[in-house]
């Protein structure tokens, strides 16, 4: 077995990197990763803007001045002001060519068309210059930025339509096991409810990966290697959830040495986790997880999401750690690794209870995972771990 740096370490040296670039509508390139920098074809404002209700007028050390218009949000009128005249102006609205201060509504007395300032004046008061947040020619976005919403809203303000991204990978999820029957059957004695498929399918999705497909097979070494050799070439990640320990039933380690797939590894010293296999065949990479679910997307976390980041060029490819003081005793049990599921409470983190690779509910419960690495002594609240910032949590 190999330590959990290490294999993440081959994980990301070994696993495909897209080269593929598509044009898509901004609106859909939501969690996609750009394949370039984009350039912003305007400044931004495109002009000088007041940034807040007031007056507009040309700063000549007078208190008062005479009104002649008013100019909205949107108006395209740049009049010319004369000494001693001001325009009311609203906030986002163009300021004229001949003014240079901006003075808020609070600080004006308005008698008929004249109004009094209350207060000194100072050039460029309460104006956005042109181009202040961004000059034509600049890069607004970094290649390799993995889109959010707070993205796709500053480019919509460049009037960007269109973006350039690599495309996102497909992704095969087979699920083994005889004991596994779909939600909604009716389960007989010895089966339970297969959940990895759903899993892991709605965690891609949320991720904004939604070329996936689930199938379903059963501990049958012939049927694992027809299934895992009819789909390998189709997919350029493949999951595959249990059978990849080595019990009697365990095929799918077999079936994949059958078809010709490389193994970089079968086992890494870590909790959950112990049997994660990772391996090549062609262009497509193949990860063999766990069964329980806590393992599995456990396992899915710490190793397959940083190769989809690296697939897709991302600059970021591993989850945000940070370091956090626990807010409870922990007792280790082991020496191997271990990943924690736990959540933030305030400037702490929790470990939860029901740490067991089959207990489902602590991994709806957590939104991080604390890392302890090997032979780690038991925690004492207060001491400070490492922690896994999950996604969309």
């Amino acid at each position: 077995m190999i330590d959990t740096a290490t294999a993440l370490e081959l994980v990301l040296l070994h696993g495909s990197k897209q080269t593929e670039i598509i044009e898509i509508s901004l609106k859909d390139a939501l969690d996609h990763v750009l394949a370039e920098d984009v350039i912003s074809r305007i400044d931004l404002p495109p002009f000088r803007q007041s940034a807040m209700d007031g007056y507009a007028l040309s700063n000549t050390n007078s208190l008062t001045y005479s009104l002649i218009g008013e100019i909205q949000a949107g108006d395209s009128v740049n009049p010319n002001l004369k000494i001693g005249e001001a325009v009311r102006i609203f906030t986002g609205a163009p300021v004229p060519d001949t003014a240079n201060v901006v003075v808020m509504q609070e600080k004006v007395v308005i008698s008929g068309d004249t109004i009094l300032v209350n207060g000194s004046l100072v050039s460029d008061m309460n104006i956005r210059t042109k181009g202040e947040q961004i000059k034509i020619g600049d890069i607004a976005l970094n290649k390799g930025t993995i889109v959010k919403g707070v993205h796709i809203g500053f480019l919509a303000s460049l009037g960007v339509v269109k973006v350039r991204v690599y495309k996102k990978p497909s992704i095969a999820i087979v699920v083994t096991g005889n004991e596994l029957v779909r939600p909604g059957s009716v389960l007989s004695y010895g089966e339970i409810y297969e959940s990895n498929g759903a899993m892991l399918t709605s965690v891609l999705e949320e991720l904004g990966y939604n070329r996936t497909t689930v199938i379903a097979i059963k501990d049958d070494l012939n049927k694992t290697i027809k299934t895992l050799k009819d789909t390998i070439n189709d997919y350029d990640i493949m999951i595959v959830t249990g059978g990849v320990s080595v019990g009697d039933y365990d095929f799918v380690g077999k079936a994949l040495e059958v078809i010709g797939v490389q193994k970089i590894f079968h086992g890494v010293k870590q909790k959950p986790g112990k049997p994660l296999f990772f391996g090549k065949k062609e262009r497509t990479s193949i990860f063999g997880l766990p069964g329980n679910p806590a393992a599995a997307l456990t396992c899915f976390y710490i190793y397959v999401y940083p190769l989809l980041k690296k697939y897709e060029g991302a600059q970021q490819v591993n989850l945000t750690s940070v370091t956090l003081p626990l807010l409870n005793d922990y007792t280790v049990l082991g020496s191997r690794a271990q990943f924690l599921k736990a959540r933030l409470q305030g400037s702490g983190v929790e470990v939860l209870t029901g740490q067991s690779s089959a207990m489902v509910k602590s991994i709806v419960e957590a939104n991080v995972l604390v890392f302890l690495p090997e032979h780690s002594s038991n925690k004492k609240k207060g001491e400070n771990v490492k922690t896994i910032l999950l996604p969309n949590k």
